[in-house]
C-alpha cells in the first residue's frame, strides 16, 4: 500500500525547548496559551473563534514558521509594511509529509490590498490573470483561487470570505474543492458558515478555554446564523427594541 503524500502540514506543537512568557503577547491569549499540538486534516482544516480568540495569531505563526511573510503571498514574496510580529512562529514544531507540496500561497485577507500592489510593482500579476487592482476586491479574491494555485499545494488563508459575497463564496467553496481533488491541503480561518459546511472538513474552535475539535453544527457561526434566518423579524425586534 503507497503512502498518501497529503497532509503536507501534518501536526504543530510547541518546542520543548520554547522559552515562554505567558503575560506576552501572544502567549496572553488562552488559545495559544494552552496550545499544545493540532493534527490537520489532509483536506481541509477550519479554525473558528471570535475577533482576538487567536486563530489568526496561530494561522500567522504555521505560515512564517513555512516560510511565508507576514503579509501574505508566495514564499517569494518579500514585501513588508510593518515589523508587527509575534515571536510564536520560532516556537513551533512542524511535523511534515514525506512529500514538499508543489504549491503554495498565504493569503491575508487584510493586507491583500499591499500584496496586489507589490504584484504590480514587480510585473507578477500575470499569475493572476492580470492586474488584481483593476479589478473588485472580490475578483481579486477569485482570481487567486481560480488563477494563482495550481493544485498539489498547501495553502494557508486568512478570512478568504472578508470581501466575498454569498454567491462568491460559494463559488469559492467550489474553487476550493476543486483544489483539494487536484491534490491541495487547506488551513483556513474564517468567520463564514457557508466556508465551513465543507465535507469532512476538521474544525478547530478557539475560545477562553483553548482549542477544541467541534462539528459544524455545533459551531456558534451555523447556530446563529440558522437561528437569524429562522426567526429574523422576532430577531431583529429584540435586538432594535428600546432598553426599556
Amino acid at each position: 500500500m503507497s503512502l498518501s503524500a497529503k497532509p503536507y502540514l501534518q501536526r504543530i506543537s510547541m518546542r520543548d525547548d520554547a522559552v515562554i512568557d505567558f503575560d506576552s503577547y501572544p502567549y496572553h491569549i488562552p488559545a495559544v496559551r494552552e496550545l499544545d499540538a493540532l493534527e490537520f486534516h489532509a483536506d481541509v482544516t477550519f479554525f473558528v473563534g471570535e475577533n482576538g480568540a487567536g486563530k489568526s495569531t496561530v494561522l500567522e505563526a504555521i505560515a512564517m514558521a513555512l516560510g511565508y511573510g507576514q503579509e501574505g503571498g508566495t514564499k517569494n514574496v518579500a514585501h513588508r509594511t510593518t515589523e508587527s510580529v509575534s515571536s510564536l512562529h520560532q516556537n513551533l514544531r512542524l511535523s511534515k509529509s514525506f512529500k514538499k507540496p508543489r504549491d503554495g500561497y498565504f493569503l491575508r485577507a487584510e493586507s491583500f490590498f499591499n500584496i496586489a500592489t507589490y504584484m504590480d510593482e514587480v510585473g507578477y500579476a500575470g499569475g493572476y490573470g492580470g492586474s488584481l487592482h483593476a479589478r473588485s476586491h472580490g475578483e481579486s479574491f477569485m482570481a487567486l483561487l481560480l488563477n494563482k494555485l495550481e493544485g498539489n499545494g498547501l495553502y494557508l488563508m486568512d478570512e478568504p470570505e472578508a470581501a466575498l459575497s454569498p454567491n462568491r463564496q460559494l463559488a469559492a467553496l467550489s474553487a476550493i474543492h476543486q483544489l483539494v481533488q487536484d491534490g491541495s491541503q487547506f488551513i483556513i480561518a474564517t468567520h463564514s458558515p457557508i466556508l465551513l459546511s465543507y465535507p469532512h472538513a476538521k474544525i478547530y474552535q478557539f475560545d477562553g478555554s483553548g482549542i477544541t475539535e467541534t462539528s459544524y453544527e455545533d459551531t456558534e457561526h451555523f447556530a446563529v446564523t440558522r437561528d437569524f434566518l429562522n426567526n429574523y423579524p422576532k430577531r431583529l425586534e429584540q435586538l432594535l427594541a428600546d432598553e426599556e
